[in-house]
């Protein structure tokens, strides 16, 4: 029998018939049971509580730098001036290993609302300030980030997978579009155009639009917010972030030093907020009619919702979604140049950008020679952790990517193709699939006209200058593109109206590797957005034309006479 079952399940009808003696001594009995039993469930308690808090990577010693970007086991997701956050509890988790790194209470709806009232305040006393002045502010920002470029470089190989050497160089950009947009801020704005009539003048007069609502993705955590911060803010917006819901450590870290530089100039920290959430934040900004412009960077399928939920209210919006990128090589290339270029193109952060090469078109004279000498490339890409220094391929980042890179080998083979090397997952901890390369497909085959965001590359066999021309522009995103050749003629009719028509025209280089002084953006399901450099500020600011008349007279344009 069961003694504590009986003596709970009795202790009523015993007190009934014992002296009182034996009821106290029963009673003492009953009460010391209880009270070890709530202790014994107590302690097991804190005893799960500190394996799960143990287990998080931020808590062993090998990750302990993470605690100088100011993170901790459990993380606010909200910021506006101060920190906080009481929506549901995420998870980050290391791509290479699959371990949870620290935990992000991400933001609540109202948490949202009150946020935009307060960069909305904040920007009346940021639209005050001169943009020099502004220029400043984010000159500091850059340094700060410069102080901090290695450790949050390893946040974001440790976060998003990617490799170390590429993760420094995403904080590099964030610090050199800073740079960028310090000598920007002396320099916008719109040109003194000369009137018809006497006595008048003509302004291009142009405003900052107010609050910019700034959407990221996964691949670049860091950059994509950095290229959209600082021009903003040098025109005189504030800014709202919501990152990745799979890279909320890094938000926190870039917006806690960012932060710091405007609380060190007494301005409100609402100037650059941050929400951390998921599909019902993202909904709201683009549905809000305070968010005067968003900008989103994401797949093409998500950013058409946006698109349509922004224009219903006739918003503003900044695109940059998917790219199906190819590199043209041609029967005169340098094939010392394409080889290496292919692979980074390819093969780069495990074929997770934007303008990863996903077509590899070769004129059939170098078809054979080029595939071979790619694929004796492709085998000694080495492979391992990302923070690991000498390792120039990680893992992808999440596991649903590991299973949309099998569903894509698979369907290659279904349509015709055949796998020269790779096609497999690796059988190592974390989400690690081998770089692909698949030939034989025709051109038009529905996985080559399909962007998969893993390291596959489609090997098309082309005979023609126009032939390779016109594949190349009959995919539905244009966002990058390159050719191989050493004939001028050829390079400008590429560059011309029937050459590509993508945003990013390339020769003799790889798809990847924007710098940040040009226009970054695409055409047709890409989006059309453009940031960073070049005149990508005029996306963040309204323009006006002003016409001022300092004579004495009243004539009216077009000679019309109205008297």
């Amino acid at each position: 029998m069961n003694t504590s079952t009986s003596l709970f399940s009795s202790e009523r009808g015993l007190s009934s018939s014992f002296s009182p003696p034996m009821q106290r001594c029963l009673t003492l009995t009953v009460g010391r049971y209880s009270r070890l039993l709530l202790k014994k469930r107590i302690s097991s308690f804190h005893c799960q509580q500190s394996a799960a808090m143990s287990s998080l990577l931020i808590n062993q010693p090998k990750y302990s730098w993470l605690k100088e970007l100011g993170l901790s086991e459990d993380n606010p997701g909200v910021y506006n001036g101060s920190w906080g956050g009481s929506g549901e509890v995420i998870t980050s988790y290391c791509p290479a290993n699959n371990e949870p790194i620290a935990r992000v209470t991400q933001a609540t709806l109202a948490e949202y609302e009150e946020t935009v009232q307060k960069s909305k305040e904040a920007w009346k006393i940021w639209a005050d300030i001169p943009a020099p002045k502004r220029g400043e502010i984010v000159r500091q920002i850059g340094d700060a980030l410069r102080k901090k470029i290695k450790v949050l470089g390893s946040l974001v190989s440790l976060e998003m997978g990617k490799i170390y050497v590429e993760g420094v160089g995403e904080v590099q950009e964030y610090v050199d579009v800073c740079d960028y947009a310090v000598g920007l801020s002396r320099m916008i704005g719109g040109p003194i155009l000369p009137s018809e009539r006497p006595g008048h003048v003509l302004i291009e007069q142009w405003n900052p639009v107010g609050l910019v609502g700034i959407i990221t993705a996964f691949n670049f955590p860091v950059a994509v917010y950095g290229w959209n911060n600082a021009i903003a803010l040098i025109c005189g917006n504030v800014c709202l972030w919501k990152g990745a819901p799979t890279t909320p450590l890094t938000s926190v870290a870039v917006t806690k030093i960012v932060a710091e530089v405007l609380e060190q100039n007494n301005l409100p920290g609402a100037i650059c907020s941050m929400t951390c959430g998921g599909a019902d934040v993202g909904t709201a900004m683009a549905k809000d009619e305070r968010v005067d412009l968003l900008s989103f960077t994401g797949s093409t399928h998500v950013g058409k919702m946006v698109a349509m939920m922004v224009q219903e209210r006739f918003g503003r919006k900044l695109l940059e979604l998917g790219g199906n990128n190819a590199i043209i090589v041609f029967e005169d290339a340098d094939l010392n140049l394409v080889v290496p270029s292919a692979v980074f193109a390819s093969v780069g952060t495990a074929g997770q950008r934007c303008t990863t090469t996903r077509r590899l078109m070769l004129h059939e004279s170098v078809h054979d020679t080029v595939v071979e000498r790619i694929a004796k490339a492709y085998k000694q890409v080495r492979i391992g952790d990302p923070w690991d220094p000498s390792t120039l391929y990680g893992p992808l980042h999440t596991k649903q990517a590991v299973e949309q890179y099998l569903a894509a080998v698979e369907q290659a083979k279904q349509q015709g193709g055949t796998i020269v090397c790779g096609g497999k997952v690796m059988d190592r901890p974390g989400n690690y699939v081998e770089p692909t390369i698949i030939t034989g497909l025709p051109h038009n085959a529905s996985i080559v006209h399909t962007e998969t965001f893993v390291p596959i590359l489609y090997v098309l066999k082309f005979k023609t200058e126009e032939e390779a021309f016109v594949w190349n522009n009959e995919v539905q995103q244009g966002l990058s593109s390159s050719i191989f050749t050493k004939d001028m003629g050829r390079v400008f009719r590429w560059l011309g109206p029937k050459g590509s028509d993508c945003g990013i025209v390339n020769v003799n280089i790889p798809t990847s590797g924007a710098e940040i002084g040009g226009a970054f953006g695409g055409e047709k399901h890409t989006g059309g957005g453009r940031e960073s450099g070049s005149d990508s500020w005029k996306q963040y600011m309204r323009r006006s034309t002003c016409t001022i008349n300092y004579s004495k007279d009243l004539p009216l344009a077009q000679g019309i006479k109205f008297e």
